[in-house]
């Protein structure tokens, strides 16, 4: 299964809380989820933190999960998202902002059954490879080591790596390599694991393979549109 990210930012003009409520309560309803391919669907809005610049470059994040790639191809296809959900995207985005990542889900720590549905905060990091390191060594590390170190994070709930899919790297380099997530139970905990020596060694880890100046880290409330389970799809 696809796991699509969509990282948005609001149109010259509107404010960031207008432009989050717009997502959830308009666009989200209205026009997104009638795409009748996605089987999951969830809005991610910021929380802003001390030390996050003045205009960070994203407000919030869609996360769509699809079933293949033959899947998403029809999807884009459709008069839902041509001629609406497409159609409706300068209402409230500045489109020209926007990043897609198409990944692939590795679920390394499942947390128990309630942490699935509970009202939590998501933690999102978004890191790039180090020049020089082999797209393949990254994402063993990643899921080795590095996933060991994210793993104890104290207050974790659940985490869970997203690679970005080779389709992405067919005519050059992605923009990004992986999406991880960790979720807790409210933004105080996310802080704290952060503060952390578990935090400490994690971070460290970024900066032995990652490049620093392309990680970054969004707190987020999510937003359920279409689940947690997935609605049923059936090709016409």
């Amino acid at each position: 299964m696809i796991h699509q990210f969509i990282f948005a930012h609001a149109k010259p003009g509107m404010s960031e809380v207008d432009f989050q409520r717009y997502w959830v309560e308009v666009h989200a309803v209205r026009y997104a989820s009638k795409i009748p391919q996605i089987r999951k669907y969830k809005v991610d809005t910021r929380i802003a933190r001390p030390g996050d610049p003045a205009d960070p470059p994203w407000g919030g994040v869609a996360e769509i999960w699809l079933d293949d790639e033959e899947t998403q191809v029809a999807s884009l296809q459709t008069p839902e998202l041509i001629e609406g959900a497409r159609a409706d995207e300068p209402s409230w985005a500045a489109f020209w902002q926007t990043v897609v990542l198409d990944t692939t889900a590795h679920l390394l720590l499942p947390g128990p059954p309630e942490a699935r549905d509970a009202a939590q905060v998501l933690l999102l990091a978004l890191s790039k490879r180090r020049e020089g390191l082999p797209l393949s060594d990254y994402r063993a590390h990643l899921l080795g080591a590095h996933a060991d170190k994210a793993k104890v994070l104290p207050g974790l709930r659940r985490y869970q790596q997203g690679h970005v899919r080779d389709g992405s790297y067919g005519v050059g380099e992605a923009i990004l390599d992986c999406v991880e997530q960790f979720w807790f139970d409210h933004a105080d905990a996310a802080a704290a694991a952060e503060r952390s020596i578990e935090g400490t060694l994690l971070a460290a880890d970024w900066r032995l393979c990652a490049e620093t100046r392309w990680l970054h880290r969004i707190l987020l409330r999510e937003h359920w549109i279409i689940g947690p389970q997935p609605r049923p799809y059936v090709p016409s």
